[in-house]
């Protein structure tokens, strides 16, 4: 399962309707559920010893679950950053070409400069949970040539953000619904809540102060 959500999330950089965010969120409903039946497994034995004993056993094994999910979520996030980065570093002439034929990628390849020339990478958190957002920096850092030093601490820290909140959400949702489509549903509605207001917070003109 891991490895399906990892190349899900790796290439979702390239191909954004990629369903990653809800196979990470269907991974932690289903690691909820696996720990709330080996709970509920565990309170059937007669010795109280056994029952604790067995309890923190499962909760142990699930904690680590969700965290390396988590950290699994987050890396394949960061490779996937980087390797369109790189691409787009490379190919400098002809990814700018196709950025400048769109007046919305121009924008956002020119506030994404400015973000990361002030230390303002907020941007990249915010456009990692944006629809096709992560595309837009990746490949725009690249092409603008800002520095590895410059992207990739907030491609890290957008990353983390995002597999922390996806896992949560099934994790959550599984807890206390279940695993069922509902619980699933619920999340997932949250997952595209969450990304349709980092898309109006990423596209709002920048107020300008006056000097």
């Amino acid at each position: 399962m891991y490895v399906i959500v990892s190349l899900s999330i790796l290439l979702d950089v390239f191909v954004p309707i990629l369903p990653s965010g809800v196979l990470v969120i269907a991974a932690a409903t289903t690691a909820a559920g696996t720990a709330a039946t080996g709970t509920t497994a565990a309170g059937t034995t007669t010795a109280r010893d056994a029952v604790e004993m067995a309890s923190s056993v499962h909760g142990g094994t699930h904690l680590a679950e969700i965290i390396s999910l988590v950290v699994c979520a987050a890396t394949a996030s960061v490779l996937g950053d980087m390797v369109a980065y790189r691409l787009a570093w490379r190919g400098g002439d002809r990814f700018d070409r196709a950025i400048s034929r769109s007046r919305r990628l121009t924008a956002a390849q020119e506030r994404l400069g400015a973000a990361l020339t002030r230390g303002g990478g907020g941007l990249v958190v915010l456009a990692r949970f944006a629809p096709a957002g992560r595309s837009v920096v990746s490949l725009g850092a690249g092409v603008a040539h800002r520095t590895v030093r410059e992207f990739l601490p907030w491609s890290a820290l957008a990353g983390l953000a995002w597999a922390a909140y996806s896992v949560s959400l099934g994790y959550f949702g599984g807890h206390w619904l279940g695993t069922s489509w509902m619980s699933t549903a619920l999340s997932v509605v949250a997952l595209f809540a969450a990304g349709s207001a980092a898309a109006y917070l990423v596209r709002r003109p920048q107020r300008r102060t006056a000097h």
